[in-house]
């Protein structure tokens, strides 16, 4: 922090006064944050003011007071189309998908301009009640994000949620023009509610052991069990569909993967691991980087406290150099204060030093825990039925990565009882804000710890393939809730 009417310094009054301004400006931001919450919601309940950043698909506003309710106009071409939208997904037979081949069929530009439209944009669309005439302010909630946005995507900003709430708190705000009756909206909507409970992602019909596990390796897209004529059954990628089923405009080139191959594969490995907890053991050892031997901790320990006594004593020569008046002012602060950031670095390395000690000694206890685990489990592994495997696939897999012939397994091992009652795929610590790699590792490559902190722990182990029907890769995280 920095003052412009004078220079800050070190005293106690200095600091004194620092504190008070900083809680006096903390209190005035806050006060002024709730009155224009205040007036916010005052101008809502007026009318006065849409809660708009941006207006709905075939509505336009005034440039000048673009959040002025009396500015709201339809815009002809885009109006026709929504109420063509409601009219289409009435009909018999027809769904989000239906309408939204014919809109690009038409030709018709999505909401930012593309030729593309996605099922997304056309049920936002259709699932707003503004189009009838009334704007709702408090249709949605924000909320934080409850897991992974993607296995396979980069680790970057959070992406929050926003369910809708029920529509008895909605608080209607402002009147536009209408496109639709209620009537019609009310039936889209019990439309929307039906076809949603047989989606086909919600059809059990034939068994997948993998169901929602598999990723492509080559466009990082999920893969959808698929059965086809003759009882073959694939892991197809979503990305080789058309552009209006993947939201991709090149197809992917993948091919599709035998279902029952890739199955048998997957649990042979998982059978592999549970009776011979070793491999994860001697797996989680090399990617922290091996066990040091305690003459290393001795000596790197010893190392350190010399270098601390060297700086304390050069601190202290130079405090009688300046009492003696060898060193001027300037010189002996500049030098004093080098030694203290020296002796900062110095008792930084000695606190992750005793960290790194402290993690030695949570390994033996956790090698524990994966050896108590893996006995308790591998008992009922010959006699499993499909749901048992089922279950079990779905608390140590996070996700099978196939790649041409290539298999990439990401095993979750729980270390509790209460990390046995969660999936992975639900966490979300340090998933978007990950410490930096240590041990020469890189994040988003092979052999990268994707997850870290107190209670996921990630190390990698080999490489096979499915036509070899080689070991697959053997990426595990460590769970502790």
């Amino acid at each position: 922090m920095e003052f412009l009417d004078q220079p800050k310094s070190d005293t106690p009054h200095d600091q004194l006064l620092l504190q008070i301004r900083g809680a006096v400006a903390e209190y005035e931001r806050s006060l002024i944050t709730e009155r224009m919450r205040r007036g916010r919601w005052q101008k809502y309940r007026a009318g006065g003011l849409l809660p708009w950043t941006r207006p709905p698909y075939g509505y336009r506003v005034d440039p000048e007071r673009p959040r002025d309710p009396a500015g709201v106009r339809l815009e002809p071409m885009e109006a026709a189309v929504v109420a063509e939208m409601f009219a289409s997904f009435i009909q018999e037979g027809q769904s989000l998908m239906g309408v939204t081949r014919q809109l690009m069929a038409q030709g018709v530009p999505s909401p930012y301009g593309r030729p593309r439209w996605n099922q997304a944009s056309v049920r936002g669309i259709v699932s707003n009640p503004a189009y009838t005439g009334t704007v709702y302010l408090g249709r949605t909630r924000r909320t934080p994000s409850r897991q992974r946005h993607s296995p396979l995507a980069p680790v970057g900003r959070d992406h929050g949620g926003h369910p809708h709430t029920p529509p008895e708190e909605w608080i209607a705000v402002a009147q536009v023009p209408a496109i639709v009756s209620q009537e019609q909206f009310d039936l889209v909507q019990a439309k929307l509610a039906h076809n949603q409970q047989f989606a086909r992602r919600n059809n059990t019909a034939h068994q997948y052991l993998l169901r929602a596990l598999v990723s492509c390796g080559v466009c990082r897209l999920a893969c959808m069990g698929r059965n086809r004529e003759g009882g073959y059954a694939y892991y197809t990628c979503r990305g080789k569909k058309a552009p209006i089923y993947s939201c991709r405009d090149e197809k992917c080139l993948s091919r599709s993967i035998p279902a029952q191959q890739l199955d048998e594969l997957v649990w042979q490995d998982v059978c592999e691991i549970l009776m011979h907890p070793e491999h994860i053991v001697a797996a989680l050892q090399r990617a922290q980087g091996g066990q040091w031997l305690p003459q290393e901790l001795h000596t790197r320990r010893e190392n350190l406290r010399k270098a601390r006594m060297s700086l304390e004593q050069q601190r202290e020569r130079l405090t009688d150099a300046y009492l003696a008046e060898v060193l001027q002012l300037e010189e002996y602060k500049r030098r004093y204060q080098e030694l203290e950031q020296r002796l900062q670095s110095l008792a930084e390395q000695v606190r992750q030093l005793e960290a790194s000690v402290g993690h030695r000694d949570e390994l033996a206890a956790r090698v524990q825990s994966i050896d108590a685990f893996c006995e308790r489990v591998q008992q009922g592994l010959a006699q499993a039925t499909f749901e048992q495997k089922r279950q079990l696939i779905e608390l140590l897999v996070d996700r099978v990565v196939v790649t041409g012939e290539e298999v990439e397994i990401r095993y979750v091992i729980p270390l509790s009882p209460k990390s046995e009652q969660i999936r992975f795929c639900h966490l979300r610590l340090d998933y978007f804000d990950p410490p930096p790699c240590s041990n020469g590792f890189h994040h988003h490559g092979k052999g990268c710890p994707l997850w870290s902190g107190d209670n996921v722990i990630p190390f990698v182990g080999g490489v096979g393939r499915i036509a070899a029907n080689e070991q697959p890769v053997l990426l595990i995280v460590l769970t502790s809730i």
